[in-house]
């Protein structure tokens, strides 16, 4: 502390008069609620939290409908890898069975064959 400062008692109590005073000339001085600046100050705030909440609305609907095309694209996805094992499996089965016929024909010729050596 400044030695040569003399802060007395009366002086700290006036600068805390001073202090109330000004605070309450400051709250004395704010408009009162049916003041059309507050008035417009209000709805100038409603029109942002309106406009927030369509472009909230806005956002959820894009997210849904771009979620719902995700899902879409996963299910044709998912639809074309079942036809294409379907379509692999016929023709697996195509395969077997013409592997199957050939097999059976091999051993006719050679049933056959062994048939005509023995008849001669």
């Amino acid at each position: 502390m400044n030695p040569f400062k003399s802060d007395q008692l009366v002086d700290r109590l006036e600068a805390t008069a001073k202090a109330r005073q000004a605070t309450l000339a400051r709250f004395q001085a704010r408009p009162a609620a049916d003041d059309p600046a507050v008035l417009a100050r209000q709805a100038a705030r409603h029109a942002v939290v309106e406009a927030r909440e369509v472009r909230s609305t806005e956002r959820e609907a894009a997210r849904l409908a771009a979620q719902a095309a995700r899902e879409a694209e996963v299910l044709a996805a998912e639809a074309e890898a079942a036809a294409e094992r379907v379509r692999e499996a016929a023709a697996k089965a195509d395969r077997q069975a013409a592997l199957a016929s050939e097999q059976k024909a091999a051993r006719d010729a050679r049933f056959a064959a062994r048939k005509a050596r023995a008849r001669r």
